[in-house]
């Protein structure tokens, strides 16, 4: 299981310490960017991230919630991002050769839907993208409770990915906390974004852990 904590709920007058955090830690750092247009808030620019990702000794995470989020593809590929995903209904009809873009730049490719797009509609691109993005809350904000529907979607493409024999990894971005992720795991996830649980709580690195290893039965 890999964890990709949001650097959205980190305290931005210390973001250094909490890359430094998340080095140490994480398998991942999970960089939502939004234009405030798909998603109706700002997070942060390409002069926050791109600083991130020069100060980063893990992988990067780049979530995009924009508009035509193909335009920034070549840019975060330059700065050393290494998962870059970015929603469906964002694409224009061209996920798949935005898929086809990210992988020619040798990035793992990613496709995000919210949580009211039939998950079916992701079954298409099986064998195009290299992870795909259940959003397990509405993409834009942070600190949102878990939709429990979810962990049925989750299992549902699972299902999919492994009857095709596929190995695509399914991200799940939302409201995870260290009580629903052994749920979260069992349905199928491999990657989860935790934000609010993480830097929220009085230990990171704890909850981190817990997030990495499952449950004793």
């Amino acid at each position: 299981m890999l964890v990709s904590p949001s650097l959205l709920s980190a305290d931005f007058l210390h973001i250094g310490d909490a890359v430094r955090l998340l080095n140490a830690h994480a398998d991942l750092i999970h960089l939502d960017l939004m234009d405030g247009v798909l998603v109706p808030n700002l997070s942060f620019g390409f002069s926050v991230s791109d600083a991130v990702c020069s100060a980063a000794a893990i992988p990067t995470d780049a979530h995009l919630m924009t508009v035509h989020p193909w335009r920034w593809f070549a840019h975060l590929q330059r700065k050393g991002v290494r998962y870059i995903s970015f929603h469906l209904e964002a694409a224009g009809g061209d996920a798949a050769q935005h898929l086809a873009a990210l992988r020619g730049m040798g990035v793992k490719a990613g496709l995000a839907i919210d949580p009211d797009v039939p998950v079916h509609k992701l079954y298409p691109y099986i064998g195009m993208a290299d992870f795909f993005v259940i959003m397990s809350v509405y993409a834009g904000f942070g600190g949102q409770k878990f939709i429990p529907e979810s962990i049925g979607r989750i299992a549902a493409l699972k299902s999919e990915i492994l009857r095709r024999g596929d190995s695509a990894l399914i991200e799940v971005d939302g409201g995870v906390s260290v009580s629903n992720a052994q749920a979260l795991r069992e349905a199928g996830a491999g990657i989860l974004v935790a934000g609010s649980a993480v830097f929220g709580a009085p230990d990171p690195a704890a909850v981190i852990r817990s997030l990495k290893r499952p449950a004793v039965r």
